[in-house]
């Protein structure tokens, strides 16, 4: 009888320790109930650029690569401190953002796949203006004096809007007011209240601004300096090096939720809709339709030297980081290379 009852002790012992096992595994996120390998990508905002990235969750291409990829919006920088942290896994931001914060960081973060490779910002201001928007010395004038609603500071669309202001011969300091919300959708209010002469911005805020009849179309399109990684995934370094084979799968998915809406625009309508429910279906096929016009994802996923150079000269330029980068350190292509080998 003592011996039953030790046995049954045991037993109800090992059972006990196994569920410990499986709800710290569960918290930790390390596997979910169907065996795939959970992860977490943080953005700063919930964008229709990043369209890609959901396309692969919806239509399963992580899990085919044995992957349960969760996105969680992370404003005012924190999609790039949580991976920092632990809190997650990757990032989609700027290749710019994640090097100020590699400064001095023994596990940086390193990019490994593009995504949104143009500067995905224009500018609409509230005159019904004709503006040459390639002569820089009428583009100069017409954005002396004007109070402009630029975005978060430290944010893209501020940077870029810093860096344009500074590349006209303009002080972004003295000669335009900048108002700096963190709120993206803030900036056609700021327009419409008469707050702001201009605004920077992307869709459905362009389109939005169209309708209520704030603004016509953009008068400056930062698109228009060509390849530039403005959206990458990214990982840290000891992920890469401790897990290269989830990586290579990751990357493998984002590459096929890229050909996808390349190739699929009803699938790429399908998905935004079922991302962006609250916004008008005229909304989203206009920010589509921008888009691809516009030349807005990455084909083949991958980030040039030289396209690297200019987030990193619009961070320099603009003063909010000065300390320079080296291109293998901030950018690893291996697994891009090995995928469409």
């Amino acid at each position: 009888m003592k011996k039953c009852k030790l046995f049954l002790i045991v037993c109800v012992s090992f059972v006990l320790m196994l569920a410990g096992c499986t709800s710290k595994d569960k918290e930790s996120g390390n596997e979910n109930g169907d065996g795939l390998k959970k992860i977490t990508i943080a953005e700063p905002v919930h964008l229709i650029g990043y369209l890609p990235l959901y396309v692969a969750i919806e239509e399963g291409y992580f899990k085919e690569e044995g992957l349960d990829v969760e996105v969680i919006t992370a404003t005012g920088g924190a999609h790039v401190t949580s991976v920092i942290g632990g809190d997650a896994w990757g990032n989609i931001a700027g290749p710019d953002s994640n090097q100020m914060a590699n400064k001095g960081n023994s596990d940086p973060i390193v990019s490994v796949v593009n995504v949104v490779n143009r500067a995905n910002v224009y500018l609409m201001g509230n005159e019904d203006t004709n503006i040459n928007s390639s002569n820089k010395e009428e583009l100069k004038s017409y954005l002396k004096g004007k109070t402009i609603a630029a975005g978060r500071f430290g944010g893209s669309p501020n940077l870029l809007t810093r860096w344009l202001l500074i590349d006209v011969g303009l002080d972004p300091e003295k000669d335009a007011v900048l108002e700096e919300p963190a709120d993206a959708s803030a900036v056609v209010s700021l327009v419409e209240s008469g707050k702001a002469d201009i605004a920077n911005g992307g869709e459905p805020q362009i389109t939005e601004g169209i309708k209520k009849g704030v603004w016509k179309e953009p008068f400056y399109s930062f698109t228009s300096l060509g390849d530039y990684p403005y959206s990458v995934l990214s990982v840290k370094k000891s992920t890469i090096e401790k897990e290269p084979e989830v990586v290579e799968g990751f990357v493998r998915a984002v590459l096929k939720g890229l050909k996808a809406v390349d190739e699929d625009h009803k699938l790429a309508m399908k998905v935004l809709k079922a991302e962006f429910p609250s916004t008008a279906d005229e909304s989203l096929q206009a920010s589509l339709d921008r888009a691809y016009a516009d030349k807005l994802w990455s084909k083949d996923g991958y980030i040039s030297k030289e396209a690297l150079a200019k987030p990193m000269e619009v961070v320099e330029k603009t003063g909010v980081y000065k300390d320079g980068y080296e291109y293998d350190e901030l950018v690893d292509m291996q697994f891009v290379e090995k995928s469409t080998k």
